[in-house]
């Protein structure tokens, strides 16, 4: 299953904490409970919980490209990989991992966001590239791999599950009152709404960028 939390302040004012950024990982054992990993760079946090399914010996998170200028955390499968893998090769490209994740780094390396057009599975994830200080989240076209974010305090705050967000100071634990009535009067929230006000869901087959202090 796997799970991962971040926040950057939008500033770039504010370091990110690893103590805090643990606290909020902690909340997602139950979707990783064989390894954690961390990114901590200026303003930008990462933290990840990981389930060993495909590449049980190298495969742990983050994961950079070949010259650390981007750095992955991805929960779920790409089921096209092998294919996406061969073809990068053949570009010259340089894995470091037998992940299906890690050719999500390669995609985007050559196409930016347009590559989310040729991967086939189920996922969330987020790229940080260090160079342009940007954040590029995603999921899946059918929305089965959660992904949760919130904008408060002048911070971006994400995550597979809220739990982990509402860890963050920043963060107001307010019930959206909407929300609340779609819990009762349909199978399910509607998103981006949420149970919580401020914290939406990332719709299905969308993306969230985050540059220069914008969302």
């Amino acid at each position: 299953m796997c799970g991962f939390v971040g926040y950057t302040d939008l500033k770039n004012e504010r370091e990110a904490s690893r103590p805090l950024l643990a606290e909020m990982t902690k909340r997602l054992v139950h979707r990783g409970p064989d390894s954690d990993g961390y990114f901590v760079e200026g303003a930008t946090g990462l933290g990840f919980r990981r389930l060993s399914i495909i590449d049980l010996v190298s495969g742990d998170q983050p994961i950079n490209n070949e010259d650390g200028s981007l750095v992955l955390l991805c929960n779920g499968e790409i089921y096209n990989y092998r294919e996406l893998r061969n073809t990068l090769q053949q570009k010259g490209h340089v894995f470091s991992t037998n992940s299906d994740v890690e050719v999500l780094l390669h995609l985007y390396e050559d196409e930016g966001v347009d590559f989310l057009n040729k991967i086939n599975g189920q996922f969330a994830f987020v790229i940080y590239d260090r160079k342009q200080k940007t954040l590029f989240l995603a999921r899946d076209h059918f929305g089965i791999v959660p992904l949760f974010y919130a904008v408060m305090d002048g911070t971006f705050i994400f995550g597979s599950e809220i739990k982990a967000l509402l860890q963050h100071p920043a963060i107001d634990r307010e019930v959206d009152l909407t929300g609340l009535d779609q819990v009762f009067s349909f199978p399910g929230l509607v998103s981006p709404r949420t149970m919580f006000k401020g914290i939406e869901s990332v719709p299905n087959g969308h993306y969230v960028l985050v540059k220069n202090g914008n969302v």
